[in-house]
């Protein structure tokens, strides 16, 4: 308990899902949290829950498409708890209807996405930053993805701009660490958000479980879990890296099992 006893956390796209999940886990560490999500209602509503709970937080609006929302959530941050000691920037979206292969995408799309899963983490980096080199230090946790490490035969925007992550995480952790500033990244792979229970079929479920190496699917404690470590002083030897959370799931030759088990029916 208490491993982030007083510090100040920005979670972007806080309301539900992994962002929900990291915002009550630091607050049961002793953070003081604002939830900042498009979903204002909910953001403010998961706060309250934090607060019922004897935790500090607050819920504020965040269009994470708009730099000034950005800087406002920064500004809001500083305003009401006078610093900022951890940023969690896991804003993203993805579209499985318009951001298709290479030929077929929606380039408006593209832009959309570029915009809201990279601009927003840097914006959120550039307005964060000084409060906390004022601070003598911080910690940055971006959400990256698996698909910035692992293409596909759709998702090219998503898969991009989580690459870029990947690598603005490194850039940033550069810039910034000898003002005592680091950035990390946590990639997921398959997470059961109750977005994810809600529209993935048993049948692409177990499909994916096919290929896991561990023998269950991902929850977004595990993420918040891998957030909570790289915002607390356990990894403060630890910078410009990101941590794949996937359950083993890309390790292996996926044409390897496949084999074995046409060889055993023949």
């Amino acid at each position: 308990m208490e491993r982030v006893q007083g510090k100040v956390a920005i979670i972007t796209g806080g309301a539900s899902g992994i962002g929900l999940a990291t915002a009550q886990t630091l607050a049961k560490e002793g953070a003081k949290v604002v939830i900042a999500d498009f979903n204002q209602k909910g953001a403010e509503a998961a706060a309250q829950e934090i607060v019922n709970q004897g935790g500090e937080a607050i819920g504020v609006f965040l269009d994470a498409s708009k730099l000034e929302s950005i800087k406002e959530t920064v500004d809001k941050t500083v305003e009401t708890y006078g610093t900022i000691n951890i940023l969690f920037n896991n804003v993203g979206l993805t579209n499985l209807k318009k951001d298709l292969d290479v030929v077929n995408l929606d380039l408006e799309e593209w832009d959309h996405l570029v915009n809201v899963n990279l601009r927003s983490v840097l914006a959120g980096c550039k307005y964060a930053i000084p409060h906390m080199v004022k601070a003598g230090g911080g910690a940055i946790i971006n959400t990256a993805s698996m698909a910035g490490f692992a293409s596909d035969i759709i998702r090219t925007a998503y898969g991009t701009t989580k690459a870029a992550v990947v690598h603005l995480t490194k850039y940033v952790a550069t810039q910034y660490g000898k003002q005592n500033i680091r950035c990390n990244g946590v990639a997921p792979g398959l997470i059961l958000t109750p977005a994810a229970k809600n529209n993935l079929s048993p049948e692409l479920l177990d499909t994916f479980m096919k290929y896991n190496a561990l023998p269950y699917h991902g929850e977004p404690e595990d993420i918040a879990n891998t957030v909570l470590f790289l915002a607390s002083d356990e990894s403060k030897f630890i910078t410009g890296q990101t941590i794949q959370v996937e359950g083993g799931h890309y390790l292996a030759n996926p044409t390897v099992p496949d084999f074995v088990a046409m060889s055993k029916n023949q």
